[in-house]
């Protein structure tokens, strides 16, 4: 059975199979509708001479044994085997001396031309073609006889032979060939083939630098391209994997490590000042925090990479900005950033308010903890076209050209110490960029003239039944 299943075999029985049916046809098809050809040929020569016979006999009025002769012998015979000339019952006039191999069916076709049909029968054996002619003897509209004309042509039998021989030779070469090219091909096509399965194997054993070079440009060629570019993109992410295990244990780890050592420092010292231990508690609150707030990015990030479906519904993304806007408050006062609204109305989006709150928030807080003191945080609204584009744009210190590019990476800082003062651990930028991805969105992130970062969400705007009169 696996040697059935096999995909040389399909397609080596598949090979054979048309050849088959090509050789039958060529060897049957072509002889046969030669001979056919030949036989129709032989038709009309041996009626007309059967006819100029007849037409020859037509002035004797009656046949019998003593006229026949003398007319049958003065006759152009050359290409002619043998013919019989019979009366009008039958009866053998001339030749005097004839050799029937069926005497009956002679009998029986003589009768037939009597009753005033012609009569013709042909065959094909040991290579010659027989022929035979049977055509009443009319005389003032009186059948007074019959004739048979016989001719055996061995010339047309050699060239049909000759023509099955060439045939037949054709086709041992053919085979022959067929056979050599369906072994070149089955061998070329699977070694391709099993080098593709080597690869696989090589892969799924986590080789992920593997690479594989199939020359040309068939199908297979295009396979490897394929594969060599899914290996390239296996080992970018299993290097983002192996980079954000890294990060995020590190993230982990170092809050968990500072509330440990607080939490020691304070068993330890048993005659600590309370002002002191006060101070550390509240320093193990931060760090507490911290870890909590890193454990939720982290979730999010998770369930947004788990392709886990949302209820998507119409959402006026003006009423979420307001919502986080309020809830932003009172840290953007604490520094003394100004938040500056410019909302358009009826501006509705298809995603779920959560996923909404997500990118307005992580976008207007990086504005916040990276503006300069007594900054602004501009927050724009407006539509263009067919798209919901939302605009965030501080007076912060922006970010290097260089640095640019990877804001959008997971764990990625462009200041670190800043930023762990800050609170930040590198997450929500790439929470938004994942998020608006998920929305079918685009964000993007420029420079400022005057300094500053400005970021732009573009969004498909939505229109709800009731306002598109549906």
């Amino acid at each position: 059975m696996r040697f059935f299943s096999s995909i040389r075999t399909k397609f080596a029985l598949t090979y054979f199979a048309v050849i088959a049916v090509v050789l039958i046809l060529m060897n049957t098809y072509f002889l046969t509708e030669s001979r056919d050809m030949i036989f129709d040929s032989k038709q009309m020569v041996v009626q007309n001479q059967a006819l100029t016979i007849a037409q020859n006999l037509e002035e004797l009025y009656v046949l019998t044994t003593e006229n026949v002769p003398g007319v049958a012998e003065n006759l152009d015979a050359a290409r002619i085997t043998y013919f019989v000339i019979t009366d009008d019952a039958g009866n053998v006039l001339y030749p005097a001396e004839i050799f029937f191999e069926d005497e009956s069916i002679f009998h029986e076709r003589i009768q037939t031309a009597l009753n005033g049909n012609d009569v013709f029968h042909s065959t094909f054996r040991s290579g010659s073609f027989s022929s035979s002619a049977f055509t009443p003897v009319i005389s003032r509209g009186v059948i007074i006889g019959a004739v048979y004309v016989h001719n055996e042509d061995p010339d047309q039998g050699e060239v049909l032979l000759e023509m099955q021989g060439t045939l037949q030779t054709i086709s041992i070469v053919i085979i022959a060939f067929s056979v050599v090219m369906v072994a070149f091909i089955i061998w070329s096509v699977m070694r391709r083939i099993t080098s593709v399965l080597n690869a696989i194997k090589s892969v799924r054993e986590g080789e992920y630098n593997y690479r594989i070079n199939l020359s040309g440009n068939d199908e297979l060629a295009l396979l490897g391209d394929e594969f060599n570019s899914l290996t390239d993109r296996l080992r970018e992410t299993d290097e983002i994997r192996r980079r954000f295990v890294a990060d995020a244990s590190h993230e982990l780890k170092t809050p968990l490590a500072s509330i440990r050592l607080l939490s020691d420092s304070i068993l330890q010292s048993a005659d600590m000042e309370s002002e002191t231990v006060q101070e550390f508690v509240s320093d193990i609150g931060v760090e507490a925090v911290r870890l909590a707030r890193t454990t939720e990015k982290l979730m999010t990030l998770t369930r947004l990479d788990s392709d886990i479906p949302d209820e998507n519904r119409s959402v006026d993304v003006r009423e979420v900005v307001i919502t986080t806007l309020r809830m932003l408050r009172p840290l953007a006062q604490s520094d003394g950033i100004i938040l500056t609204p410019d909302l358009h109305e009826d501006l509705c989006i298809f995603a779920t308010e959560d996923s909404v709150y997500q990118v307005v928030f992580n976008l207007v807080e990086n504005a916040i903890k990276y503006n300069k003191p007594d900054g602004r945080v501009s927050v724009s609204l407006r539509e263009e076209g067919n798209d919901v584009v939302l605009t965030v744009a501080d007076t912060g210190v922006g970010v290097p050209e260089a640095d640019l590019p990877y804001i959008f990476d997971r764990f990625y800082r462009v200041d670190k110490a800043r930023s762990r003062e800050a609170g930040g651990s590198g997450l929500g930028l790439s929470i938004v960029w994942t998020t608006v991805r998920e929305l079918n969105g685009k964000v993007t992130a420029e420079h400022l003239a005057d300094g500053g970062m400005s970021f732009q969400v573009r969004f498909a705007r939505y229109y709800p039944r009731e306002t598109n009169g549906g």
